[in-house]
């Protein structure tokens, strides 16, 4: 999904440019010579600015991508896997021009995430006395997180087609753990680290309108920090070796037209 979505931004860019050389301002003319509507640019010299700003709310789909611990699962007669959950964020925009098709994008913001590791039963025995804080079944592990996001990323325009634009954008993303929270503590044994740091990339659409920019835009995230807390406290822990973000999100950006 991910190589059909970039390939078809790639070859977006040089279709943009060619459809570029028709007029930018033109008149659609039904039978007759009757004028049937006009189509002209909204926010005209918009891209000369040096600096852009606007706001993002996003919906997002993240999870870990886990390692199992050696010997996993016949040492600990346990199985994991990740489960993809749901989370949003929001946030501010910075633009800043770097020629005709490039820009620098800082978006600083907030996310609010949970995500989930299945366990199930392979013929696990508590061991009390090993392990006093084992449980007695095993259960879903939930991590949820409040973060701080710091994402700089580089922009790749298309020339404007009248009204609309496609881009492409990668860059990093450092995350900061400002409220993590497990919601039954005595149920969810496992911890993660608070912070993270993650490559993103991903395609968008600028959408002129008279008084703003509307830009949706999909990105993909993959956290590059081993957010894996060691532990031998609990069988949940000692089953696992490295937990990785992984995630995918669906920008609305609105840009500020003055």
């Amino acid at each position: 999904m991910r190589c059909t979505l970039l390939a078809a931004a790639v070859l977006a860019l040089p279709l943009s440019t060619l459809a570029q050389k028709t007029s930018r301002s033109r008149a659609k003319v039904g039978r007759g010579g009757q004028v049937k509507s006009i189509t002209s640019d909204n926010l005209v010299g918009y891209d000369d600015r040096a600096l852009h700003l606007g706001l993002y709310v996003a919906p997002n789909f993240s999870r870990y991508l886990i390692e199992q611990a050696p010997g996993y699962p016949r040492q600990e007669h346990v199985s994991a896997n990740s489960i993809i959950s749901p989370g949003f964020s929001v946030g501010f925009l910075g633009d800043l021009r770097l020629g005709n098709y490039g820009a620098l994008t800082f978006a600083p913001g907030v996310s609010f995430l949970t995500r989930r590791i299945e366990f199930k039963d392979q013929g696990y025995v508590q061991n009390a006395v090993q392990y006093p804080n084992d449980p007695e079944k095993i259960e879903d592990q939930e991590i949820g997180s409040t973060q701080v996001d710091f994402p700089i990323m580089f922009k790749l325009k298309s020339e404007r087609r009248r009204n609309t634009r496609v881009y492409l954008i990668a860059g990093v993303k450092p995350s900061l753990n400002i409220g993590g929270s497990r919601k039954n503590p005595d149920v969810n044994l496992l911890q993660a680290a608070d912070s993270d740091f993650a490559i993103e990339y991903g395609v968008g659409l600028d959408l002129f309108y008279p008084f703003f920019k509307f830009s949706p835009e999909l990105r993909f995230s993959n956290g590059l920090k081993n957010l894996y807390v060691p532990s031998t406290n609990d069988v949940y822990s000692r089953s696992l070796q490295s937990m990785k973000s992984n995630t995918v999100t669906l920008y609305l950006n609105i840009w500020s037209g003055r």
